[in-house]
């Protein structure tokens, strides 16, 4: 199945070095082997292909070398920076990895001005709207989840077996990779734990409690998850940046179908599904434009909240309140939307017949399909209020 992010991969191997992030198993060895261009692959995990790297014996005239596990090597960025600065372009360099290119990427790096960074999802209703039809990809996130073995095969013990061994290879192998780390246990039930309270703040001390361990171990494990793409954490949007970093997040797993096969409710479930998809296009966003995104929820004292508020280059772009079932617009939903005047409010419900206005308050309810099926913020939208068009 084709992926969103290949024609921009395959124009941004002509000029710079390609950091291909992401979880486990969403599909980036795949997605390099099948951008139409000829190729020498090389797997740092492989000897034989440790020994092409040491001694830089692979192909120059193929289009493009795809470099996996490469983190691996000691000094990996120092090696390609002095690769890329050597040799150049062509042949193109795709480096594909998940744990250690995050971590690599928020930390400042060696490689500054030479490599741009792409970051593959699980799939979302947007992306295989024109093989999958968007309802039916919209039920198999759901029960099956986006991640792309479970999804193609669209069978819940399939997806159960796989899922067993997906977070298993995380912690053990990954998890191991970026740091040591022994309470693994620890860390699986935390995951556990984090799967119940899905769409709910999350309490670092109240974590710690049930884990026995202090509040900044807790948040040192959440770190290390986020790194992993096993979660992602939504804050608070508080005008104050720092503010809403301190305040309680929510967390949402990239593998919206764990929460379902873990028995969460339905609600949770959809809103999960939901989040993935809107972090989705954050990272698009990101990739694409080099604009900044960033994905919060909000809550007021009166405990008004709305789901979520995308903001693009801290501009309120859409206030989002997911629903799995509700004929009634929210009215914190009303509320904010006062506060946000120029952005879209929109309300997306999971079972909905059709589209529905409020011009009082200039809200939309939408159904999921519908919304899903479309949702993107690479372009500016167009100016349109219903206020206005009364």
């Amino acid at each position: 199945m084709k992926r969103f992010a290949e024609d921009r991969i395959r124009e941004d191997l002509g000029n710079k070095i390609v950091l291909l992030a992401g979880a486990r198993q969403a599909g980036k060895t795949t997605l390099s082997r099948q951008l139409g261009l000829p190729f020498a692959y090389l797997n740092f995990d492989s000897a034989e292909d440790r020994k092409i790297l040491r001694l830089k014996q692979w192909d120059r005239q193929v289009d493009v070398v795809i470099l996996d596990e490469l983190h691996k090597m000691p000094k990996w960025k120092a090696w390609l920076k002095g690769l890329y600065d050597t040799e150049g372009i062509p042949p193109g360099l795709l480096v594909t990895g998940s744990a250690r290119l995050e971590v690599f990427r928020r930390g400042g790096d060696s490689l500054a001005g030479r490599h741009h960074l792409h970051r593959l999802h699980p799939f979302t209703v947007r992306e295989v709207r024109a093989e999958v039809e968007p309802a039916d990809a919209l039920q198999r996130i759901l029960t099956v989840g986006g991640f792309p073995e479970p999804f193609l095969a669209n069978d819940e013990t399939a997806a159960r077996r796989w899922r067993r061994t997906h977070l298993d290879s995380i912690l053990r192998e990954d998890l191991l990779d970026l740091e040591k780390v022994r309470a693994l246990k620890s860390i699986e039930l935390l995951v556990g734990l984090l799967a119940e309270r899905v769409s709910s703040t999350v309490s670092f001390s109240s974590l710690a409690r049930d884990l026995e361990v202090s509040a900044h171990t807790v948040k040192h494990w959440l770190e290390i998850l986020e790194n992993l793409y096993v979660i992602f954490a939504v804050r608070p949007h508080h005008a104050n940046v720092a503010r809403s970093i301190l305040k309680e997040s929510k967390y949402y797993f990239y593998d919206t179908g764990a929460i379902a096969q873990a028995g969460a409710d339905p609600g949770a479930v959809f809103e999960n599904a939901v989040a993935c998809a809107l972090q989705r296009e954050m990272h698009l966003t990101e990739d694409f434009t080099g604009r900044k995104a960033n994905l919060c929820f909000l809550r007021d004292k009166e405990k008004r909240e709305v789901d979520f508020l995308v903001l693009i280059d801290r501009k309120p772009r859409q206030l989002i309140e997911a629903k799995l079932t509700d004929d009634d617009f929210s009215k914190p939903l009303g509320y904010f939307r006062s506060l946000f005047p120029s952005a879209q409010a929109l309300q997306v419900v999971r079972k909905l017949d059709r589209p529905r206005e409020d011009r009082s308050f200039d809200l939309r309810m939408l159904p999921a399909v519908d919304y899903l099926s479309e949702v993107s913020f690479l372009e500016e939208p167009p100016v349109r209020s219903f206020r206005a068009s009364k």
